[in-house]
């Protein structure tokens, strides 16, 4: 008896395969990677070696993770999309009260400016430690092929902070995004992918479609981290200054443009996410 085919939901090509909800694609690198990024993410400063060893940890993970992918085939920017997707919901999002109370009451436009500016510290130290590991593996041929996983994990860090960045801006303007974590997460992250702000008019901005577009847009975002993190190769400390200098000023050029499009939308309209595969 033959088999019928499953219907395609509209926007899908024939005979391709629908796409999947977020946790359930092809390289969920463990919950340990989750557990370490909200950690690594998380509201206050973390001591330079807790920092170190959790990225340490989180670069294991990854690489792991990495092999299985290999193993089934997916290239790097698909794995990598596929474990920030699953990830996501991880990252710690604060409301507008709770952001007040962890910057000394500061609101409005003063508010923006120290989240920036503490993004901006966070994604440097990384970068710091990134760069300087790479350096060291530069120094150290025998041990070369050990770099471009801790980098894989400085790359996914950096990611999160800035998508949490960009989260907590859409708070302090009142743009307010609607639904679950797992909705909210491919929401800032889409954003984060086009380094746009979402727009509450648009309710397509917030879709959860997760199509070729969207995906294509979060693989080459992350493709560009990465390559980023990769000029910070060198000997000595070079890679230190290099890591932590690119990253800062990506997410101040970041936090400058979601402010741009954040000011000019209308305050307090909830945006819900919306199911359009």
């Amino acid at each position: 008896m033959a088999v019928p085919e499953k219907d395609n939901q509209p926007g899908e090509e024939p005979g391709t395969e629908p796409a999947k909800e977020p946790g359930k694609e092809i390289a969920d690198p463990g919950q340990e990677v989750g557990e370490l990024v909200s950690r690594l993410t998380g509201p206050g400063d973390l001591e330079p070696a807790e920092r170190r060893r959790l990225l340490g940890r989180l670069a294991r993970s990854l690489s792991a993770g990495a092999s299985r992918a290999r193993a089934s085939g997916a290239g790097r920017g698909r794995w990598l999309a596929d474990v920030f997707l699953n990830i996501a919901p991880r990252i710690p999002i604060r409301d507008l009260h709770t952001l007040s109370e962890h910057h000394h009451g500061l609101t409005g436009e003063e508010l923006a400016d120290d989240l920036v500016r503490t993004a901006q510290k966070a994604t440097m130290a990384v970068g710091a430690i990134g760069g300087a590991l790479a350096a060291a593996e530069f120094a150290a041929p025998p041990l070369l092929l050990s770099a471009p996983a801790q980098l894989v994990a400085e790359t996914i860090v950096v990611a999160a902070i800035e998508v949490k960045l960009l989260a907590e801006l859409h708070e302090v303007y009142g743009v307010r995004v609607q639904g679950n974590g797992a909705q909210r997460a491919v929401a800032f992250t889409a954003a984060w992918a086009r380094q746009r702000g979402i727009d509450p008019l648009a309710p397509a901005s917030v879709s959860l479609a997760l199509g070729a577009a969207t995906k294509t847009a979060l693989r080459n975002r992350l493709m560009r981290t990465l390559g980023r993190h990769l000029t910070t190769f060198g000997p000595f400390l070079t890679g230190a200054v290099a890591g932590g200098a690119l990253n800062r000023l990506a997410t101040k050029k970041l936090g400058e443009a979601i402010r741009a499009d954040l000011r000019v939308k209308p305050q307090g309209v909830p945006v819900r996410p919306r199911l359009d595969r």
